[in-house]
């Protein structure tokens, strides 16, 4: 199915859930842009988004084909080299938000994706992005992943009304954003052995229509590697392609769980806590397939277990932990919301071992179904990334934490 056949929806899916894709209009190609004035006809006052980089990269372009319907140009300024989405630059955009607005068009990648979705959804407003890296999954799913009171959550919200994403853009996006979007597609070969291993475990809603939908995008991109690096316009196409597929999969079963998993949490810590200690990380994607490289590395070892054993769960020993490597100095909020939020919901004190001894051996099989590390290393260095950089960016102890309390 192509994406105009995918916005569509499934009705008559196995699962027997109604996928549906609240999409109207995805336009992926040279020129893209120019499509803009024609899909916009029935708007009159719209509010344009962008930031530092993305209104040189597209959005001025895109003011001048929209200027008489645009009522406010909102162009974002850095909190240190990029935007950060936080409390701040949510109210820096809802104070030109009034009761006259029709659309919000953002221009950018997933920072300014991610606060227009969330702005509009909390506004009641349709909302457009105009792509400019083919840097990751979320322009076509339902969340919006937002850094509040310190801590990356991602809130409920829904899908723009349109996405696009002009190849000549995309193909000049810094190399590291190329080498983020192929990091992120190859990062589901972790979260979808994740869902299937929950499926059985947790009896989690599972849909073999949407996983196969996943991991044919994700074995498509893994041949492009090399053209990637050469910013060929089509691949980079094609990627731009399977990364909004993927966000329409997310929207179809109405969560993350095909996109996004153990690796996602790995990048996630890397970037709280670099936001936090005001220390380096890198960008989404490049730190999805790095942290995918990790979680290949955890299936192994697991694999190699011929039956689980007990360890007592010491949760004062645990809480200690979560202040150690979320706090900082005097500020224990962050550390506080994560231990609030793990008691509300429970899961560190339930014991899985019944079960994991009941099925270990279907649980093994599940894990060997992934790449192997030496499969993935092999994935990232064919664009360009080193498992040097990687150790040498987070120390052991930093890359130990993340496994254990991310």
């Amino acid at each position: 199915m192509n994406i105009e056949e995918l916005t569509k929806g499934i009705m008559d899916c196995e699962c027997q859930k109604e996928h549906l894709c609240p999409i109207d209009y995805v336009k992926i190609g040279h020129d893209a842009v120019n499509s803009l004035y024609e899909i916009c006809s029935e708007y009159k006052n719209i509010l344009l988004i962008s930031d530092e980089n993305t209104w040189n990269v597209c959005a001025k372009d895109v003011y001048e084909i929209l200027k008489d319907k645009i009522y406010k140009n909102l162009v974002l300024s850095n909190d240190t080299d990029v935007v950060i989405p936080n409390e701040n630059k949510i109210l820096e955009i809802e104070a030109f938000v009034n009761d006259s607005t029709d659309l919000i068009i953002g221009v950018g990648s997933g920072v300014i994706n991610d606060l227009c979705k969330h702005v509009s959804f909390k506004n009641d407003l349709a909302y457009y992005i105009v792509a400019t890296a083919p840097s990751m999954d979320g322009y076509a799913s339902v969340g919006a992943a937002l850094i509040l009171n310190g801590m990356k959550i991602t809130l409920n919200a829904r899908p723009p009304k349109a996405i696009i994403a002009d190849t000549s853009v995309l193909k000049d996006a810094p190399i590291d954003m190329l080498r983020a979007g192929y990091g992120d597609i190859i990062g589901k070969y972790s979260c979808l052995n994740d869902w299937k291993l929950s499926s059985f475990i947790n009896n989690e809603y599972f849909c073999q229509r949407v996983y196969d939908l996943t991991c044919d995008c994700v074995k498509k991109v893994e041949k492009l590697a090399e053209k990637i690096e050469e910013r060929d316009e089509k691949t980079v196409g094609t990627l731009m392609e399977a990364l909004v597929t993927v966000g329409i999969a997310m929207s179809y079963v109405g969560t993350s769980r095909p996109a996004s998993g153990s690796e996602h949490h790995l990048s996630h810590y890397f970037e709280v806590t670099g936001l936090l200690r005001g220390e380096p990380y890198f960008c989404h994607g490049i730190d999805v397939i790095y942290s995918t490289y990790v979680t290949a590395k955890l299936r192994q070892e697991l694999q190699n277990i011929d039956s689980p054993k007990n360890k007592a769960f010491d949760a004062d020993e645990w809480k200690n932990n979560i202040r150690r490597v979320y706090g900082v100095k005097d500020n224990t909020a962050t550390a506080d919301g994560i231990i609030a939020l793990q008691e509300k919901l429970g899961w560190i004190y339930e014991n899985k071992l019944p079960i994991y001894r009941e099925k270990w051996s279907e649980i093994r099989e599940v894990l060997a179904d992934s790449p192997t590390p030496e499969r993935v290393l092999e994935m990232l260095e064919t664009v360009g990334l080193s498992l040097k950089d990687f150790e040498c960016m987070y120390s052991v102890e930093k890359r130990r934490d993340a496994i254990r309390y991310a």
